[in-house]
């Protein structure tokens, strides 16, 4: 069992997959960042001074507090409307990107197939029945 769990970590495909797992993890933390620190605050001037981050509703217990975390501290239950809104932001930002780079792989595939239909040369296996038959021929 061990020799063919090595067999199936050591195709191409499972090592390809690891290493996009990694890089998709890393670029969901920049955008993460990128989005509560450079989209959100430029957002939240623009509709009036609001921290989206602090955006909630108390659902159990009552006060006023100015962030999630001193609600939280106080015991309170809260809906974190405002952190939901920046992770759809997150996630859509992602998808785009996601989707760009598979629309360019797609692109790249496509025109790759297109060169390999239009190359006139003949394969090995064509060209040796061709001799063959010009062979027999004579």
């Amino acid at each position: 069992m061990l020799k063919e769990f090595k067999e199936f970590a050591m195709k191409g495909n499972f090592v390809d997959m690891a290493v996009g797992i990694v890089i998709g993890a890393a670029f969901a933390t920049i955008v993460k960042s990128f989005v509560d620190d450079i989209i959100m605050p430029i957002v939240g001037v623009m509709i009036g001074g609001v921290d989206f981050a602090n955006l909630f509703y108390i659902i159990k217990g009552e006060g006023t507090y100015a962030t999630v975390e001193a609600a939280k501290e106080a015991g309170l239950v809260t809906i974190n409307y405002g952190l939901f809104i920046n992770s759809i932001i997150t996630f859509v930002i992602v998808a785009v990107a996601l989707f760009m780079v598979i629309k360019g792989m797609n692109k790249a595939k496509a025109a790759e197939e297109e060169a390999a239909a239009e190359d006139p040369t003949p394969s090995e296996e064509v060209q040796l029945l061709t001799e063959i038959r010009d062979a027999l021929k004579k």
